[in-house]
């Protein structure tokens, strides 16, 4: 049995030589709270549980992993389970009470609770957010941000959450022209992302560039501009959709003929 244990957005790795694995046990390395059984798509079963203590005995192969970088230390499959333990075990600390009454919650099923007073169901939730990459000039140019909450010196992709009542397009173009200024056109859909900083679900799409003069949005971004291939700045990691939706821009521009 293989045990996911998160701490702080981290997660307890097995280190052998120069590769990780999950740690394989029968019994969980540290003090646990309420844990969830899951299955790896390639079938290894998982216990997900946050750890009471994150402290780990001195000259043992754990060590804590940021969840972002296990993405390039664990095979897909793993990374995969590894993304829904950690959305699984934030629901759990952070879902103790009732919202309409204030009770405290009940494990009703392995993932969901009830409320023991007015017998409201809680499941959990994801935020939705949308992510574009936007070109012009016959795709040869790739509009990008670095956003004020990026913690490294890198660009990407003009980004935000939906709001209530609106279509997954409708919230991309509100996003753009608040972000940028610019207004955008022949939106498509590129692919999606479980992205558990906690529990998002990101979107992605490509769109062209449909007229306005690029004005930054200062409480959200600090710097912008449009890039070609030979200009490009420093770009998230692989883990990323933002990275996934860079590169098929890229491979576009190197292949013209080639689908984005």
């Amino acid at each position: 049995m293989y045990y996911l244990l998160y701490q702080n957005s981290q997660i307890l790795l097995q280190k052998e030589g120069a590769s990780y694995q999950l740690p394989e046990s029968d019994t969980p390395l540290l003090p646990i709270q309420h844990s969830f059984s899951l299955t790896a798509p390639s079938g290894e079963l998982c216990v997900a549980a946050n750890v009471f203590t994150p402290q780990i005995p001195q000259q043992s192969p754990y060590e804590w992993i940021g969840i972002r970088q296990a993405y390039d230390l664990l095979p897909a499959s793993i990374y995969q389970v590894v993304v829904k333990g950690a959305e699984l075990t934030y629901w759990e600390a952070t879902t103790k009470y009732c919202g309409s009454c204030g009770s405290l919650l009940e494990q009703h099923t392995d993932i969901s609770k009830r409320c023991p007073k007015c017998q409201r169901e809680f499941w959990p939730a994801l935020a939705l957010a949308v992510i574009v990459a936007i070109t012009r000039n016959e795709g040869k140019e790739l509009l990008m941000v670095q956003a004020r909450n990026f913690k490294g010196d890198y660009y990407g992709l003009v980004a935000g959450f939906v709001e209530t009542g609106e279509t997954l397009e409708e919230a991309l173009q509100r996003e753009v022209l608040e972000e940028t200024g610019c207004r955008i056109k022949n939106i498509r859909y590129f692919g999606s992302q479980p992205w558990p900083y906690p529990s998002n679900l990101m979107v992605g799409f490509t769109a062209e560039w449909d007229g306005g003069e690029l004005q930054l949005q200062e409480s959200e971004l600090r710097k912008g501009g449009w890039f070609t291939r030979e200009t490009l700045p420093n770009i998230p990691g692989k883990v990323s959709l933002a990275r996934k939706l860079i590169d098929a821009w890229l491979d576009s521009t190197q292949n013209p003929q080639s689908d984005t």
